[in-house]
């Protein structure tokens, strides 16, 4: 019997392990990107991801991202680079709740304990916490070195035999179940499986299309210069405990530290550039100033803009499109869960009944509607365009 031919259109994090994925299962794929291979405007594309199991209140999403941990390792082993960094996450939750979110992460079994105002001051000195929280720390959780990840995806993708890699190569059309390039090449394949980022959109019927939200969200990176040991030891922290949503991930390997916040993330209209506007760096250094002791604003090294894309939830979307499973709204956790997303792409695109993530978007894919027979997928364009 002859192997699955899978195409793979999107060079990010789900792109590539999808691709991985298929491939030790047998199947032959072919990855196709528009761009370079990592794709330099993937939204995985980063310096550094944070992997934590905790989703207040959300037992589904914290118990599937608790087994995320574990994914994220084998990952590591199987591409023999390090760069899964187990510093630890703390998020500060008001003190009422704090009970409530250790006993979640126990109910999944994702190892925490509590610290008390006084604690969380004495854990990290460097940070203002604001009066009122105190600390839910998961041990086991960490930074993933994003940009390095991808970069060693590639390259177990290129050495592998049954893979081909094909960047900067525009999809124009979906062919059956293979893929139609600008240059005229068609890649035949039995399943197509999109995971094309914030240009996921595009590639879907405009009813559907305009369900999902597009975001950008502007980052600044800080390098505590001559300070830099005083951070040593700093966990992530994906929830300061301010009304704004401010999270820092620390220094890692060499990175700066990351700032951000919830409300520097924004609906838009279209992705654009990457550079970060001058009111939205100026707001969150107004932010950090009052959240970090001794801050200097001259030690913000850079700023940068990425965008995502989201179902109306918020969350993700997954569905099928005649020959294709389009992963079509990556939402805001996407990342840390990749390894599993991936594991039921790749399933499904070579026809095995996939193992449960625990979340209803991937575990009950909808179908998505086609514009019909012969008539091209979005309104009004004969083109399938990718990221």
């Amino acid at each position: 019997m002859s192997p699955v031919r899978v195409s793979v259109v999107g060079g990010g994090v789900i792109g590539l392990l999808t691709a991985m994925e298929c491939a030790r299962l047998g199947a032959r794929v072919s990855v196709v990107e528009r761009c370079d291979l990592p794709s330099p405007g993937a939204t995985s594309n980063d310096l550094h991801r944070v992997v934590r199991a905790l989703h207040r209140g959300d037992a589904m999403s914290t118990r599937a991202a608790a087994r995320a941990h574990d994914a994220w390792v084998e990952v590591e082993q199987r591409l023999g680079v390090r760069f899964y960094h187990r510093v630890g996450a703390l998020t500060a939750v008001p003190i009422e709740d704090a009970d409530a979110e250790v006993a979640l992460l126990g109910d999944v079994g994702a190892p925490a304990h509590l610290l008390s105002p006084a604690e969380l001051r004495a854990r990290c000195p460097r940070i203002r916490f604001p009066a009122g929280v105190a600390g839910v720390v998961e041990p086991a959780a960490g930074v993933v070195l994003a940009r390095r990840a991808l970069t060693a995806m590639v390259r177990w993708l290129r050495e592998h035999p049954a893979v081909g890699l094909h960047p900067r190569s525009r999809v124009v059309e979906l062919d059956g179940g293979g893929v139609r390039l600008a240059d005229g090449t068609v890649l035949v394949g039995d399943r197509v499986v999109i995971a094309a980022g914030p240009s996921s959109r595009d590639l879907l019927p405009a009813p559907a299309a305009a369900e999902l939200m597009l975001y950008r969200q502007s980052v600044l990176s800080y390098e505590p210069t001559p300070s830099r040991r005083a951070w040593e030891g700093t966990p992530a922290i994906p929830a300061i405990g301010t009304p704004q949503g401010a999270w820092l991930t620390p220094p890692v390997a060499g990175t700066p530290v990351r700032l951000s916040a919830s409300t520097a993330c924004r609906p838009v209209a279209e992705m654009t550039d990457r550079t970060t506007p001058d009111c939205w760096r100026q707001f969150l250094v107004d932010q950090f100033a009052g959240l970090i002791a001794d801050f200097d604003p001259a030690a913000v090294v850079g700023a940068t803009d990425g965008y995502y894309l989201a179902a109306p939830d918020g969350g993700l979307r997954l569905g099928a499109l005649r020959d294709a499973w389009v992963y079509a709204a990556c939402g805001g956790m996407s990342f840390k869960i990749a390894p599993l997303v991936a594991r039921a792409l790749a399933d499904r695109a070579i026809g095995r009944r996939p193992q449960p993530v625990g979340l209803a978007a991937i575990d009950h894919p909808e179908q998505f509607p086609t514009a019909g027979p012969g008539r091209p997928v979005g309104e009004g364009s004969p083109k399938v365009r990718t990221q």
